[in-house]
């Protein structure tokens, strides 16, 4: 299957919550499920153009997501309509629950941005989790999203997430 394609293997629906309550839910296609790792591949699921300033997500985009059962982040490669890697769009969240043909991930805020090119690495939403009130809630769950986030930095800017990603 190219890079691009969004056609999937196997219906999956991914789920992602926040705060308690499902924030997005779309339907993907099954790459890859080792029992540690999964893979899934998707088009945009936003509602039309989302303009973060740093990058454009859009109609015709296509995302690979790879989800973890033990790490407390997603990787998601993020590819323009003519194949063109954007970038790699990262969530820290708790790790991933599959249940047949649901993936259910619970975001915790904090995120990290590489662009394509690799000139551009960014930790986002810092503020937002800050403001969400885990630390206090859950002391161990905020030090290993922040562990997460920082693991994570730590990649991007010596070279990406290549051998992750493998």
């Amino acid at each position: 299957m190219p890079a691009n394609s969004a056609e999937p293997t196997t219906d999956l629906t991914v789920s992602l919550v926040k705060g308690g309550r499902t924030k997005i839910r779309y339907p993907a296609g099954l790459l890859g499920d080792d029992g540690t790792r999964v893979v899934v591949r998707a088009p945009w699921a936003g509602d039309g153009t989302r303009d973060f300033g740093f990058v454009r997500f859009e109609p015709g985009d296509v995302f690979t997501e790879y989800y973890w059962r033990d790490r407390w982040y997603a990787v998601k490669e993020v590819r323009a309509a003519d194949g063109r890697v954007k970038g790699w769009y990262c969530d820290i969240t708790r790790p991933a629950v599959r249940t047949g043909a649901e993936l259910v991930v619970e975001d915790l805020d904090l995120d990290l941005w590489r662009s394509g090119d690799g000139g551009d690495v960014r930790r986002l939403d810092e503020d937002e989790f800050a403001a969400s009130g885990l630390a206090e809630r859950d002391p161990a769950a905020a030090a290993a999203a922040v562990a997460a986030l920082d693991e994570l930095e730590r990649l991007a800017r010596a070279g990406g997430f290549g051998e992750l990603l493998a």
